[in-house]
């Protein structure tokens, strides 16, 4: 099948990478304003696709994104440039909106006019409150949100490192905005059944300390990752990939990913199932009572940015 990417920047780029080796999806084109640096990544990845499972890729304009089954949206200010790198600063993520929420007004109409059928993936920051602005831009689109899915991954490994077991083995989530208000879901957090609290807490930690030092690793994983190389991109890559191969082959997986929740009135990440047509289903989740009040403190959050950007 046959997916779209918006952008050739640093996590357009990651996100063919990434599909591309996992054989995420038979055909792969990529649009970006500039269509010189669109053609010269696919020049670059081409030679490459020798040794990945078969996949054609192809540089192109919006008009061909046409019979997308998913576009994803990676265009946009990123954090470094959009001074959304301070740990002190509330607003995170957030402070991109306004710039970026331009640059979707502009383009996800002719998307939509493209490609009337794709799911459209919003992955540029911040993507919960750029898929507000999105469906609002498309009103008949089905627009996701990468959401939380990355903080849930990034939630896994970090209490798999500390708790010294395989990432894979932990059970744990992040919901709410993809941003500073984002919720850790402690309540539910398991390794092969047994609850991370307080059965399996560090004989050195306290909870209330084990959780913080958790909570700051994952919450600042992407400034710690700026600092380094001037982008967080890679993880995100391949989190988008998987996402693309859930719809393309209808998995019905179940992961935080955001949507648009009716009950808080914004897009926002919940265990949903994931496939063909996007979000197909939002789980029930038995939260306890603090982390249901820090999901519609996050919504709040959420509203606030919306309003803003209107």
């Amino acid at each position: 099948m046959k997916v779209g990417i918006i952008g050739a920047g640093g996590v357009g780029s990651a996100c063919l990478y990434a599909m591309a080796l996992r054989g995420s999806a038979r055909e792969i084109v990529v649009a970006n304003r500039d269509a010189k640096r669109a053609s010269g990544t696919i020049r670059d990845l081409q030679y490459g696709t020798l040794l990945t499972p078969a996949v054609a890729i192809r540089a192109g304009d919006v008009e061909e994104l046409r019979d997308c089954a998913a576009i994803v949206i990676t265009i946009g200010l990123n954090e470094q440039r959009g001074g959304a790198t301070d740990r002190n600063d509330a607003a995170g993520r957030l402070r991109l909106l306004e710039k970026n929420a331009e640059i979707y007004r502009d383009i996800v109409p002719k998307l939509a006019a493209a490609a009337p059928g794709a799911i459209l993936l919003v992955v540029t920051d911040p993507p919960d409150a750029l898929a507000d602005v999105a469906r609002a831009a498309a009103p008949r689109s089905r627009v996701i949100s990468a959401g939380t899915f990355l903080d849930t991954l990034r939630f896994r490994f970090h209490l798999a490192q500390h708790l010294g077991v395989d990432a894979r083995s932990v059970d744990a989530m992040v919901i709410g905005e993809h941003g500073t208000s984002q919720v850790f879901v402690w309540s539910l957090a398991r390794v092969a059944g047994t609850p991370v609290i307080p059965a399996l807490l560090p004989k050195t930690m306290g909870a209330e300390t084990f959780r913080e030092r958790i909570e700051e690793e994952v919450r600042f994983a992407n400034i710690g990752i700026i600092e380094g190389t001037g982008a967080s991109r890679l993880g995100i890559g391949v989190a988008v990939a998987r996402i693309v191969e859930m719809i393309l082959r209808d998995e019905k997986a179940v992961i935080p990913i955001g949507s648009y929740q009716e009950r808080f009135g914004v897009t926002m990440s919940l265990p949903s199932v994931v496939g063909r047509n996007g979000i197909e289903r939002v789980m029930p989740l038995a939260l306890s009572m603090e982390e249901e009040g820090a999901l519609r403190r996050s919504a709040d959050v959420l509203k606030a940015a919306q309003r803003s950007a209107t």
